[in-house]
Formats: C-alpha cells, structure tokens, sequence
C-alpha cells in the first residue's frame, strides 16, 4: 500500500515542462523591440555619445596624454 501511495504522490508531484518560460521570453522580446522602435532617436544619440567618448578616450590613451 506504501508503495502506490508513493507512487501516486510522486506522479502528482512531477512537473511538466510549461509554456511560461517561452511567453515570458517572447514578451520581452517584444517589448525590448517596441523600446527600439519607439526611442530610437534617443538611442542613437546615446550610442553616438558613448562612442565618441571612448574614440577620444582611447586616442588620450595611445597618444600618453595623462590626466
């Protein structure tokens, strides 16, 4: 009797691997896409920012200039 009482308690246990974890992802996707779309000036801007910093500071660098 022990056995099919652990036996039905381990079948009412186990997990099915669900859906969550790909519509979770999806809507990330999703809204990481929207951001894109909707703030892709500001992204620009940022990017063009963040690259000319690092151009001027990696020219500081292989000239020796010193802070």
């Amino acid at each position: 009797m022990k056995k099919v009482v652990d036996f039905l308690l381990k079948k009412g246990r186990k997990t099915e691997p669900g859906i969550d974890g790909i519509l979770v992802t999806v809507g990330l996707c999703i809204i990481a896409l929207l951001l894109c779309v909707v703030m892709r000036d500001s992204l620009q801007n940022f990017i063009e920012v963040i690259v000319g910093s690092m151009t001027t500071e990696a020219q500081n660098i292989l000239t020796g200039v010193g802070p």
